[in-house]
């Protein structure tokens, strides 16, 4: 191995390691905009992951004496907690469906997504690093299934397969690769003539081995970046296809049906469509405020507003 040659490696090796573990954390600290996003989100994803502990009443249990009360209402057993989002048409508890859904729309976002960023980023690495036939191959079937609308290929498959929860990822997984795939692709070509990749193959590493040790971990930022606002686009799938009853079915608690159970009711009781709508908009907002920190993270240009401990120096005009 020439000197040239050891040097390139090592270059590239410290690129990978440049980003100190703890530069996130800090980033975050600094801007608190996104720092009440991560608050927001980690809320959520508590209540999801310890929902027992959180959720005040059973989120199956029926009273049709307290159907749709307003919040802050007594509970019609002595000494139970209150309603304090008021309760839905069959009088169950509002907080504890939002709770106990936000573990269903939190598992299948978070599992549609992992499966998607895998296939597609396997599939355009693939495209990008051996280009040729396999590439048109490849993304001439990205491009064939970008032309079907996504809300159209995910009910026909959701009518053959009949909904249900695993049926639920398996069809956004389905209709969310591409993006990672073209994103990965990109990526990948431009990195795939760059000198550390030219120095890799003249040392007699394998394909393989170029792919997972020095193109994943050069394409892997811009990668989990998407992959967050992926997570928030398919919770919003989840409860648009659930509200048009393709998605998770009764009685199991799911944001969007419980949007769909109440908008007859939207004119006497906004209560039962106004918390579920408003717990998905702040999961996705803080989602996607999220990702764009962690896009300026990673960009070098964009790092030092992030990094800097005091505020900007004012200019002389």
């Amino acid at each position: 191995m020439t000197t040239e040659t050891k040097l390139l490696l090592q270059e590239e090796a410290e690129r990978t390691r440049r980003a100190s573990p703890w530069l996130i954390p800090r980033a975050l600290l600094r801007d608190p905009v996104t720092l009440i996003a991560l608050v927001i989100f980690v809320l959520i994803l508590l209540g999801a992951a310890a929902a027992e502990l959180f959720a005040p009443h059973d989120p199956l249990e029926q009273d049709l004496r307290m159907r749709n009360m307003p919040p802050f209402t007594p509970a019609a057993q002595e000494g139970a907690p209150l309603h304090i989002l008021g309760t839905d048409p069959l009088g169950r508890d509002i907080l504890s469906r939002i709770i106990f859904g936000a573990r269903v729309s939190l598992t299948v976002g978070l599992s549609s997504a992992l499966v998607s960023g895998i296939i597609g980023s396997l599939l355009g690495m693939i495209a990008g690093y051996y280009r040729g036939r396999v590439d048109d191959l490849i993304m001439r079937l990205v491009d064939i299934q970008m032309s079907i609308p996504v809300i159209l290929l995910a009910l026909l498959v959701l009518f053959s397969l009949g909904p249900g929860f695993w049926n639920l990822v398996v069809v956004l997984a389905i209709v969310r690769w591409m993006a990672y795939a073209r994103l990965a692709r990109g990526q990948t070509l431009s990195y795939r003539n760059s000198p550390f990749i030219d120095a890799a193959v003249a040392i007699g590493n394998t394909h393989t081995r170029i792919i997972f040790r020095h193109i994943i971990p050069n394409v892997s930022s811009p990668l989990v970046i998407l992959g967050t606002l992926e997570v928030a686009t398919l919770i919003l799938s989840e409860a648009g296809l659930s509200f048009l009853g393709f998605g998770i079915q009764p009685p199991e608690p799911s944001w969007g049906l419980m949007i769909a159970g109440g908008r007859q009711y939207i004119a006497t009781a906004w209560w039962i469509v106004a918390f579920p709508g408003l717990t998905i908009f702040l999961t996705t907002l803080s989602l996607n405020l999220l990702a764009a920190s962690f896009r300026a993270i990673s960009d070098p240009v964009q790092r030092e507003r992030w990094l800097r401990k005091g505020p900007a120096p004012a200019s002389n005009s």
